[in-house]
């Protein structure tokens, strides 16, 4: 039992303990959006550095902010309004006596305003990557969006708008249109529009104007050209989440106006829950009460803040644990690497080592030349104390004394604390750190470290990582190169191609290759690293077969490292690097390939790794999750790779998905997930992300986001069609990769508590199947989804049960009860699969289903919903319910909604007038023509 064990429970108590006595203002220091008397602090807004200075952007987004704030506090009944808002202004922008920031960073800003990269497309949208009920990652809106005022014809006022997408990101609501399925056949046999509410008007429009019903149907099937247009003046205030942008629409669908039988994402991904419903069983509101009487919120208070220059100061642990396992080493080479290669140039950089005391090793230096950052270098820690306590505060307090000196606070400046000691009176200095307005990245060495060290990093807004005791470990320098300037400009962050790390026995050889795509190339480093004095044998090869050897490279003998750095823009292609062990003893090689951008007007692919929860306690899993993208566009068909180590077992590989079913919420969205359960001990975690692409598969996507408000195509207003300007849709398209890339990203940390001391039972069910769907082909009925697995989805489950209803309500509410279909010649395939089944309804469906109150019509559709099973019986959440057309007579058309009847009506009166009018004309010209003749018969007799 490892000392944590012991204590670790009791130290969490103490620690919690202690933040809940700290000043409630400092609480939310880092920790993003809160919830105070109805009203939201800390939303942050960030405009990317790629973005042109425009001195209009800052009102628009100011005025969007309020207007959606008044919006909000309605359409909550008076629960939310937006108090307090942050605009973090680039860096590249003029100073203009805007604040200086302090822990807010780009990376994570609540709402983000950029420039498409590579093709135009203005759609605001709200990347989601988890289920229903979740927060989002960020709402997306451009520049020219916030900008260009005829827009907001297709989209609505931006206030309105914001609201939309805020409750995509805050409350995890779906929309509730469907652009694939704009029209479904409802129960009752009537085609429908997707819509929430029922009760928004409109009428159907062909491609030539105004048309019956019908002629948009050929077998079954809507016409291409054919929509429905809806009426600009409405009586229904439902649903922001379909189309905020009518004037009457002013709240959520609940549970009297949701439509449960729309295809759309708010039914498939919330189990046919209105939003209201999803929202009122969020946090927010179950913390939050109406405010009495009639008067409206103050307006938002807005904060213009600007990164300052850059200050980073190393606060590195030097006591005698620093020996074990290598660390000091490890330490050494990671933190030369960082100085020499992935600190921006300009930044002010000073160095503190600490055991149970603080030195300052190095003041404040600005880097301006590869000279000030060998004399930085000259300053780390090259031996450890003899004492074995330490006292992370004294480091951190000696920390903040040296980023002071600049401009006489801490604000803004970033601490890298490196520690592999059990410090409880680390909660001392809290406070301090908290107030400081510095952000804290930790790197915990080793299992001995304190319990709540990565607290210090979540409460500033830091990243956390952890390095296992394991000589072939590369995590120290994959954390270092994960640390960057948190400004958002990926042209200027270093971007890691390739971090590999092997014992390599004697007169042996570490070989392997890495991509260098022709999107990166710049400044491109290779960085070896070995474990006992003397280099090994280096060569490397370019794609043209140049050769560069061990003298071509820096080696620095003391901290045994060795790097090259390749002239110019480095041959794009496959790079093949051999070490040889010359040493006569098993020693731990490494190879690190790191690179930038080759060109500011082509984004390189980067991947984002991350998890869902910092912790967790067995048997709940954690979710693993690789943002993928190429500038703001996902990239699809990678092969993703995590790697988790733990304290102390040995790494687990685990493929990453973006199929839209087990973990992964949304298909082709470019963030690849899955769930880990594989607990081997309890304590930390480590994860990194590799990824790699086939030249000869397509990868970029410029595929329009899921979670988007509605772009309308036009209006009725006054009898008359307006249609608005054709939307830039940025489609989606494919590009050609000549060399396919190759990435690794550290995803930082995580802990995991509970997990058994030796073998356990079976705890973990198959996971819920997210995509089932129903088509009727001929008199059956077929299925579809994607096969979980015997754990989650991992694995082949045992069997599946199929339950089918005429009723909507029965087998949402009771699906034990619903008719059970016949799948025992079904057998599950492997977690991943496509698995299709066939049934016949006929053979369920001719006895009496019993109907909810009320529900007197004949049902015309069929409800299906599916579960699996595993071999212990242990039973998945009950998938999504799908349905399909149960009967529709062959030579009948569906029965015309009212919208339709209406229709009718007036095309056949129109029909009438224009009758009437064409009867009139032609007597008038007939007329008019034998006037003429009498007229010309007359004159020829004067003649």
């Amino acid at each position: 039992m490892t000392h944590r064990d012991n204590v670790g429970p009791l130290g969490s108590l103490k620690f919690v303990t202690l933040l809940v006595a700290l000043i409630p203002e400092l609480l939310f220091l880092g920790a993003g959006v809160q919830l105070q008397d109805n009203g939201y602090d800390g939303l942050l807004i960030a405009i990317n550095p790629q973005v042109p200075e425009n001195q209009n952007l800052i009102p628009n987004i100011k005025e969007m902010i309020t207007e959606a704030s008044f919006y909000l506090f309605n359409a909550t009944k008076r629960r939310v309004f937006f108090r307090n808002t942050k605009i973090l202004i680039p860096a590249t922008w003029r100073a203009n006596n805007y604040s200086k920031v302090k822990q807010e960073l780009y990376e994570k800003a609540n709402v983000i305003v950029t420039d498409w990269y590579g093709a135009h497309g203005d759609d605001p949208y709200t990347l989601q990557y988890r289920g229903c009920g979740k927060e989002g990652k960020y709402i997306h809106f451009t520049s020219n969006f916030l900008q260009n005022d005829d827009l907001t014809a297709g989209y609505g006022p931006r206030g309105r708008l914001f609201v939309h997408e805020w409750a995509h990101l805050r409350w995890g609501v779906f929309d509730e249109y469907n652009d694939e399925k704009p029209f479904y056949i409802n129960g009752q046999n009537q085609i429908k529009v997707t819509r929430c509410s029922s009760d928004i008007t409109g009428i159907f429009v062909c491609e030539k104007g105004p048309c019956p019903q019908e002629n948009c149907i050929i077998s079954k099937l809507f016409k291409e050209g054919c929509m429905f247009i809806y009426n600009s003046t409405q009586n229904a205030t439902a649903s922001i989440m379909f189309m905020q942008s009518l004037s009457s629409v002013v709240e959520f669908c609940n549970a009297s106006t949701h439509n449960q039988e729309a295809p759309n994402l708010q039914n498939q991904m919330c189990s046919l829950r209105s939003a209201w419903d999803v929202i009122t069983d969020s946090a927010d509101f179950n913390h939050s009460f109406p405010i009495n009487g009639t008067e409206l919120p103050p307006p938002p208070v807005f904060s213009l803040i600007q990164a300052g220059d850059k200050v980073v100061c190393l606060v590195l642990d030097v006591s005698s644990k620093m020996a074990e396992a290598d660390r000091l080493l490890q330490l050494q080479q990671a933190a030369e690497f960082y100085l020499m290669q992935i600190v921006e140039i300009h930044t002010f950089m000073g160095i503190v080592s600490f055991n149970s005391k603080g030195e300052i090793r190095a003041q404040l230096h600005q880097i301006n030349s590869d000279d000030d950052r060998k004399l930085l270098v000259s300053h780390l820690p090259m031996t450890v104390s003899a004492e074995a306590e330490t006292s992370i505060c004294s480091g951190l307090k000696k920390g903040f004394e040296v980023v002071e000196k600049l401009n006489g606070k801490a604000y803004g400046s970033v601490m890298i604390l490196v520690t592999s000691g059990d410090d409880e009176h680390m909660g001392n200095c809290l406070l301090t750190v908290l107030s400081s307005g510095s952000t804290i990245h930790s790197i915990a060495l080793g299992s001995s470290v304190v319990e709540n060290l990565e607290e210090l990093s979540r409460r500033t807004g830091g990243l956390k990582f952890f390095v296992p005791d394991k000589s072939n470990s590369n995590s120290m320098t994959e954390a270092f190169s994960r640390i960057s300037s948190g400004t958002g400009d990926i042209f200027q962050q270093r971007i890691q191609l390739e971090s590999t790390g092997e014992n390599v026995k004697p007169h042996h050889q570490l070989k392997n290759t890495v991509t260098v795509d022709n999107s990166v190339g710049n400044d491109t480093i290779f960085l070896v690293t070995w474990q006992t004095s003397g280099p090994p044998e280096i060569e490397l090869s370019d794609p043209n077969g140049r050769k560069y050897y061990a003298n071509n490279f820096t080696t620095n003998p003391a901290l045994q490292t060795a790097r090259l750095c390749v002239p110019g823009t480095a041959e794009p292609g496959l790079w093949t690097y051999t070490l040889n062990n010359t040493h006569h003893s098993l020693q731990a090689l490494k190879v690190t390939v790191t690179s930038r951008a080759s060109s500011s007007a082509m984004p390189p692919a980067t991947v984002e790794a991350f998890v869902e929860r910092d912790s967790t306690h067995f048997p709940h899993p954690v979710m693993i999750y690789a943002n993928v993208r190429k500038g703001l566009y996902p990239i699809l068909n990678a092969t993703v790779t995590a790697i988790i180590e733990p304290e102390a077992a040995d790494p687990v590989a685990l493929d990453l998905f973006d199929n839209g079913a087990g973990a992964d919420i949304i298909k082709n969205d470019g963030i690849y997930s899955r769930y880990f359960f594989f607990f081997a001990v309890n304590g930390r975690y480590s994860l990194k992300v590799h990824v790699s692409h086939s030249p000869s598969v397509s990868s970029l996507a410029y595929s329009i986001p899921r979670s988007r408000a509605m772009y309308v195509p036009g209006y009725i207003a006054n009898g008359n069609i307006q249609m608005n300007g054709p939307r830039k849709s940025v489609g989606r398209s494919e590009e050609e990769q000549k060399w396919g890339f190759s990435r690794i990203s550290s995803g930082g940390s995580f802990s995991v508590l509970g997990v058994p001391a030796g073998p356990h039972p079976d705890v973990f069910p198959p996971c819920k199947i997210t995509d089932l769907h129903a088509v009727k082909v001929e008199e059956k009925i077929n299925l579809s989804w994607t096969a979980p697995g015997e754990d989650y989805d991992h694995g082949q489950a045992n069997s599946y049960e199929i339950r089918i209803s005429q009723s909507l309500q029965n087998i949402q509410d009771d699906f034990n009860n619903a008719i059970l279909v016949n799948t025992s010649k079904l057998n599950p395939q492997q977690a991943g699969t496509k698995e299709v089944f066939t049934f016949s309804p006929k053979l369920f469906t001719n006895g009496p289903d019993h109907q909810p109150d009320g529900e007197t019509q004949e049902s015309h559709r069929i409800y299906v919903a599916i579960r699996a099973i595993d071999k212990n019986s242990l039973k998945s959440a009950v998938s999504n319910i799908a349905h399909a057309s149960l009967f529709i007579p062959p030579n009948s058309a569906p029965i015309l909604s009212r919208d339709n009847l209406i229709l009718k009506g007036v095309l056949t009166a129109v029909g009438l007038i224009g009758i009437i009018c064409l009867t009139i004309v032609v007597t008038h010209c007939i007329l008019n023509r034998k006037k003429k003749a009498d007229k010309k018969k007359n004159g020829t007799k004067l003649i």
